[in-house]
């Protein structure tokens, strides 16, 4: 997904300060021009190593710096992960994303070996694999590709200008090494942020920004709002997020990635139906299925599978608009 014209700062205030049925006009213009199918992308994620997180992200119940009721657990077996995604895909899933409470891993490392081994399973399914595991260095992105990953996860989560407030232990621009390290592999990136951490407008503008400036674009930008954990740092400091806010961001990320899946996130159990269907109207075209995220709850399937059908969506097959992974078959 090759780089288009970036859109500056000025630019994206401009867009998200129009008058908001104007605003969602011109999303949805974007949206119909390159997603003439009424599509929604289903991704079920599953922690697959919980908690002990050496990072202190204030917003992470898995992090060890906090006292959560979180209960750190060892890495799953392959066969139960499997089974997991088995179930996802019956329930209508075509992306797997698997999570790991780890600061990164490294090409030599022997818990590489074991995830690449549940990736190359988890692809043998016919679905498509996305990984968030931290920092990676070179190998272990070249690695990761190899075993059938179709995408990586690697969030910004705010500007860099707030990214301190939020994040002590590693920096953005080490976030940014690792997006570029899974693109130079040749892995797709989903990368996108949390809004309602305290961060401002413009912070979360920048950080459109910021993902726009990225050669290749992402092929997915996921939009959260922050579901507060008790004994984060954020816990009781969290700011519920206008319905309004959160359609405008979405329709100004859908006019700055035409091609990416705009993926509507975590904090979606705080909204009605009709709150979701606004954000699908203004180019939202993804989201997180199942009832439950890594650590935090989320919509029954049941209930969005209802949601979607009476929007007149389908979800979207696996490997629609990203390449298959060498030497694996996708489902028919």
């Amino acid at each position: 997904m090759a780089a288009t014209a970036k859109l500056t700062l000025t630019e994206l205030r401009s867009l998200y300060d129009l008058p908001l049925f104007d605003l969602i006009g011109r999303s949805r213009a974007v949206y119909a021009a390159h997603w003439p199918d009424p599509e929604v992308q289903l991704c079920s994620l599953l922690s697959i190593k919980t908690g002990g997180c050496s990072e202190d992200c204030s917003y992470c119940a898995q992090s060890s710096h906090y006292n959560t009721e979180l209960q750190p657990e060892r890495l799953m077996e392959k066969e139960r992960v499997l089974e997991a995604a088995r179930v996802a895909k019956a329930e209508g899933a075509t992306r797997f994303c698997m999570g790991a409470a780890w600061k990164g891993v490294k090409g030599g490392d022997a818990k590489l070996d074991a995830v690449c081994g549940i990736v190359a399973g988890v692809a043998e399914l016919g679905m498509e694999v996305c990984v968030t595991l931290g920092s990676l260095d070179a190998e272990a992105a070249r690695r990761l590709k190899a075993a059938g990953v179709t995408a990586y996860n690697h969030n910004l989560d705010t500007s860099p200008e707030f990214y301190p407030e939020i994040v002590s232990t590693h920096t953005f621009d080490d976030r940014l090494r690792t997006i570029g390290e899974a693109q130079r592999a040749g892995m797709a990136v989903c990368s996108g942020g949390i809004i309602g951490m305290g961060e401002t407008v413009t912070d979360r503008l920048r950080m459109l920004e910021v993902l726009a400036g990225l050669d290749p674009l992402p092929e997915s930008v996921p939009v959260n709002v922050i579901t507060p954990i008790p004994g984060t740092p954020l816990g009781d400091k969290a700011e519920p997020v206008d319905i309004f806010e959160l359609v405008r961001l979405i329709a100004v990320a859908r006019i700055t990635f035409p091609k990416a899946k705009v993926r509507l996130s975590a904090g979606r159990t705080r909204l009605s139906r009709e709150g979701q269907a606004l954000c699908f109207y203004a180019g939202a075209n993804a989201i997180f299925f199942g009832s439950k995220l890594l650590t935090a709850p989320n919509p029954e399937a049941n209930d969005d599978l209802k949601l979607l059908r009476d929007l007149g969506f389908k979800p979207q097959a696996p490997y629609t608009d990203v390449p298959v992974p060498g030497g694996v078959g996708a489902a028919a």
